[in-house]
């Protein structure tokens, strides 16, 4: 048994390092409903995007909400381990901090390497969805998305409102109605002669700013995950100390 002083000392750390580590999981809990909020935020907005390259599917907004409520849950968990003062909980606590870590760090990594792939592949979509485009057909997803990426960003076209006078859709109906500054202006007759539709339908190309879009997006989300990794650190720091003068003090008192 060590001497009365020892265990005086000891406990005013263990006391500190719970405030501390309370304090941690309680941010930790609220970057997890940051990320669900992110995720829901991607799923809702940037559907339109996700649904063009629908052969090059992406889950990313589920995993986004899938990390955020698993977060929530060991954040609300770490609190409780926390105030139970449980060792063995705290470990547990520290590796799950320590899987989050690794696997936040992986994905940012390889989402920094393969966005130039990601994006070529995003223009060949694009172009396939432009060639296939049937604004009659509703149950077309590519269809729907391009309507929606027009109306929303302004824009006509995949470099210009003139690539649509090579598709079929064109000789049919002309552009898209999904172009027009002003649908009251934009005829039948003045969508299908493209020098008059020029100063009715948006004249930039879509990828341009869908590519800008998604990036800074993607940006966005890239360093909140990677702030978020690397404040995993600091929890696995305080876990495995705050485990460890718990274990020590548990055997001074014996």
């Amino acid at each position: 048994m060590s001497p009365p002083s020892r265990r005086l000392q000891t406990k005013p750390v263990i006391t500190c390092l719970k405030t501390f580590l309370i304090s941690y999981s309680l941010i930790f809990w609220f970057t997890g409903v940051i990320l669900l909020a992110v995720g829901v935020w991607g799923k809702v907005s940037l559907e339109a995007y996700f649904s063009l390259a629908s052969e090059e599917s992406t889950n990313a907004p589920y995993v986004l909400i899938g990390t955020g409520a698993i977060i929530v849950i060991f954040g609300l968990f770490g609190c409780f381990a926390t105030c139970r003062g449980s060792p063995w909980m705290l470990k547990l606590y520290a590796m799950f901090l320590t899987l989050v870590f690794l696997a936040e760090l992986v994905a940012g990594v390889s989402g920094f390497i393969f966005r130039h792939e990601i994006k070529a592949k995003l223009g060949v979509a694009y172009q396939n969805a432009v060639a296939t485009y049937n604004g009659t057909d509703s149950s077309s997803s590519s269809s729907a998305a391009v309507d929606a990426i027009q109306r929303t960003l302004f824009c006509c076209g995949f470099n210009n409102y003139t690539d649509w006078g090579d598709t079929p859709y064109f000789k049919e109906s002309g552009v898209p109605a999904s172009c027009c500054k002003d649908n009251t202006n934009c005829s039948p007759e003045i969508l299908k002669d493209l020098d008059k539709a020029g100063t009715e339908v948006y004249t930039v190309g879509c990828f341009a700013r869908v590519t800008n879009v998604m990036e800074s997006n993607l940006g966005i989300i890239a360093g909140i995950s990677f702030g978020i990794a690397f404040f995993q650190l600091i929890g696995i720091f305080l876990s495995c100390c705050l485990s460890r003068y718990i274990t020590n003090n548990q055997y001074e008192m014996v």
